[in-house]
């Protein structure tokens, strides 16, 4: 008994010995293939990491303050809905211009939101000082593909002279959150039979195919977050301006007190 007992000892030893050798093989290959890499064993370099900004604008845009939405009649008497896009004390004002000589490509820097120094961090702060800019909350870039001629850093920028009543702008802004939604709610999918012996009434039903390809595939409308995300509302009519606000027709997205980005609208307008 003695015997056999220790034959089975040395054979799980050797069995351990074995499994740890193939396992430090397979770490030292896979540490091999790291420092590689896949371009330097094709003989070229690696690719440069490539950062993707926002869709280029028509021209240089506004940022405001959503006051709210309420009715105005038009001179032919009819009436209408409109939302009230009020701008704080301070304005815009031009905090960088940049070029594709300095930077890579054309855009213009705003700041919007007047606040003291200590609300702010301190690159920030360096970052407006360098070119004698107040402090400012919120900064927003509009890429362009040209820079307009006459603006300078330092200046405030005039709603009244960027827009006029009857233009086209599109609004941007975070939507409201619903929270975590089902796909009825979030994409209008119909529900079950709440009778004869239903079991589904509100559930999402089959995500896809079986055994072949055996998987869910991308893209594929799921339960989930619903709303508090960047939505853009285009081609709404400009009703009213003013030095401090904008009236635009329609629902813009988001709460009142929500920060919004008016643009001119591209396209056919």
């Amino acid at each position: 008994f003695r015997e056999k007992e220790k034959r089975k000892r040395l054979r799980g030893a050797a069995k351990m010995e074995t499994t740890s050798m193939k396992l430090g093989g397979l770490r030292g290959a896979g540490a091999r293939r790291v420092r590689g890499g896949g371009a330097a064993r094709r003989g070229r370099s690696a690719r440069p990491v490539q950062v993707c900004a926002r869709a280029v604008e028509k021209d240089v845009g506004l940022m405001g303050t959503k006051a709210g939405m309420t009715s105005v009649f038009t001179e032919e008497g009819k009436k209408i809905p409109v939302t009230v896009i009020g701008l704080k004390d301070g304005g815009n004002v031009i905090t960088q211009i940049k070029t594709t000589e300095t930077d890579g490509y054309n855009a213009v820097q705003v700041g919007y939101d007047q606040k003291r120094e200590t609300l702010l961090t301190k690159p920030e702060l360096g970052h407006l000082k360098k070119n004698e800019c107040p402090p400012m909350r919120t900064l927003a870039e509009f890429k362009l593909e040209n820079i307009p001629e006459g603006l300078e850093v330092g200046a405030e920028l005039d709603p009244t002279a960027l827009f006029s009543v009857g233009d086209k702008v599109d609004v941007a802004g975070k939507s409201i959150g619903k929270g975590f939604a089902g796909a009825i709610k979030k994409y209008g999918f119909k529900r079950g039979l709440m009778t004869h012996g239903s079991k589904s009434h509100r559930e999402h039903g089959t995500t896809g195919p079986g055994s072949t390809p055996g998987r869910v595939f991308p893209g594929t409308k799921h339960p989930g977050q619903m709303g508090d995300k960047r939505v853009k509302v285009k081609k709404l009519e400009v009703i009213q301006v003013e030095k401090d606000l904008i009236v635009v027709k329609g629902a813009i997205p988001g709460k009142p007190g929500n920060l919004m980005t008016v643009t001119k609208a591209k396209g056919k307008v």
